[in-house]
C-alpha cells in the first residue's frame, strides 16, 4: 500500500519569477531616476520589479531627450525672436508636471500590481 502525499506547504513560484520581499520599495525605485538600477542590479529573479526598473530606465532616458529637445529649441528660437524662445521655455515647466504625474501613476499602479504603459515608450523596456 502506498502512502498518501502530502501537498506541499507553500505553492510554486508563478511564471512571473520568484517575489521579492520588499518588491514595494523596488517599484518605487524603479521610478526616481538613476535609482532604478538598484532594482535592476538587486532583484534578477523578480520579473515584475524588473519589468518596473527597465520601464523607469526607459522613461528616463526619453524624458532627457525631450528636455535637451526643448532646451536646443528654446535657445536657438531665442536667438531668432524673443517672442518664440519664451514660449518654448514655458513649456518645460509643464513638462516638467506632466512627468511628475507620469511616475507618480506609474508608481501608483506598480505598487498595486499592475502595470502603467505609455504608447511608444514603454514598448521598449521589454526589449532590453
Amino acid at each position: 500500500m502506498s502512502e498518501p502525499t502530502v501537498p506541499p506547504s507553500t505553492p510554486p513560484p508563478s511564471s512571473g519569477g520568484s517575489q521579492s520581499s520588499n518588491r514595494s520599495l523596488m517599484i518605487v525605485l524603479s521610478y526616481l531616476w538613476l535609482l532604478a538600477l538598484i532594482p535592476l542590479l538587486t532583484e534578477k529573479e523578480d520579473k515584475e520589479v524588473q519589468w518596473h526598473a527597465k520601464h523607469g530606465i526607459v522613461l528616463m532616458v526619453a524624458e532627457l531627450i525631450i528636455w535637451v529637445a526643448l532646451a536646443v529649441l528654446s535657445t536657438i528660437l531665442g536667438a531668432i525672436t524673443a517672442g518664440l524662445g519664451c514660449v518654448v521655455s514655458l513649456l518645460t515647466p509643464v513638462f516638467s508636471l506632466v512627468v511628475l504625474v507620469v511616475h507618480i501613476i506609474c508608481i501608483v499602479k506598480g505598487v498595486n500590481g499592475s502595470r502603467f504603459t505609455i504608447p511608444g515608450i514603454s514598448q521598449y523596456a521589454d526589449k532590453f
